[in-house]
């Protein structure tokens, strides 16, 4: 079988398609034969590597996918070969306090597939029963591909940590990202009035189609009196921040009083500052997130198959292209989701 590999850190170069052989599910795993899978920036910084991780080499890439049981293991009930199954993509130990309570992303031991472990993006893989979900029906395999991580990160970011309420005003910074994107629908399905931010032009025309109800330009000076203007006297009640130093100080001047901040990444810097008097004067939180449970997942992918949700591929890649495919994500050349054919 082919499996898109890094034997070592670099660019777009280290990417190979490697003939392994088929696995065989043990216990309680699930084989599948990946159909689709789909990028993500997680997948640029893995390949490039992370100050202070390790990551097991050689690795096969990717966190996403949707594909069909082939075979199931001892102890596995509900799945049988041909049922088509969506890629749920974190694992944990599943006996911990955190896992027995349902908070399964706080998991001392939680990875993520293509990170911490092995991947999907290999035509056939060995995963944990509870790293495979329905499909949701009205979606294609490359559809079905492209929502996991983004949408379960937004959706616990919003939900399950923000509490965001119909009529509050939440700001989605990157609104043309994968989990921007994401966030807008969510927030707009929850009845929130949502303001994103994107360069100007189709990657602006891209968050409209996602349902925002404003845009900003963040690379015009001083783009959160855009905002400000959009949110009215009571400002925003929620941001979604991804971005990190480049977009920090402006995403905190846009914060209302009991407003929350919530934090997945930090594309651009790690070192970021702010005025303390403002977070307890205007009884203001600032939350961290990382990916999402199980329940966040489910409740995703019933969304999807409910049509409430709809998924945005950017474009399909051959696997023989992979290298090609991480120079588009990379150049920021997407709007919506990049994926691989690996059928």
């Amino acid at each position: 079988m082919k499996a898109i590999r890094i034997h070592g850190h670099g660019g777009p170069e280290v990417l190979q398609i490697d003939e392994l052989e088929r696995p065989e599910p043990g216990p309680e795993e699930v084989a599948v034969n990946i159909k689709a899978a789909a990028l993500n920036h997680l997948d640029l910084w893995v390949r490039n590597s992370l100050p202070s991780v390790t990551f097991p080499l050689p690795l096969i890439m990717g966190s996403d996918g949707a594909g069909i049981i082939t075979a199931v293991g001892a102890g596995v009930d509900g799945w049988v070969a041909g049922d088509e199954v969506v890629i749920q993509p974190g694992v944990f130990c599943g006996t911990c306090p955190a896992c027995l309570s349902g908070n399964q992303n706080l998991c001392p031991s939680y990875g993520i597939l293509g990170e911490s472990q092995n991947g999907v993006q290999a035509q056939h893989i060995v995963v944990g029963r509870d790293n495979v979900f329905p499909k949701p029906p009205p979606l294609t395999f490359e559809e079905a591909a492209s929502y996991g991580l983004v949408h379960l990160t937004a959706y616990q970011m919003l939900v399950k940590r923000a509490g965001l309420q119909a009529g509050e005003v939440v700001l989605v910074l990157g609104g043309n990202s994968g989990v921007g994107a994401a966030a807008i629908q969510i927030a707009k399905v929850l009845g929130a009035k949502v303001v994103a931010t994107a360069a100007s032009g189709p990657k602006s025309d891209f968050a409209l189609s996602m349902g925002a109800h404003a845009v900003v330009d963040h690379y015009k000076e001083n783009w959160y009196k855009d905002v400000l203007e959009f949110a009215g006297p009571e400002k925003v009640a929620v941001v979604i921040e991804h971005v990190g130093e480049a977009t920090w100080q402006q995403s905190m001047r846009t914060l209302g009083v009991g407003a929350r901040l919530v934090l997945c990444g930090a594309t651009s810097g790690r070192k970021v500052g702010f005025d303390l008097r403002h977070l307890f004067r205007k009884h203001q939180s600032i939350m961290g997130s990382t990916m999402g449970d199980l329940d966040t997942f489910s409740r995703v992918t019933e969304g999807f198959a409910k049509g409430i949700y709809r998924p945005f591929v950017d474009r399909v890649f051959a696997t023989e292209e992979i290298q090609e495919a991480h120079k588009h994500l990379e150049q920021s050349n997407q709007m919506g989701k990049v994926v691989i054919n690996l059928d």
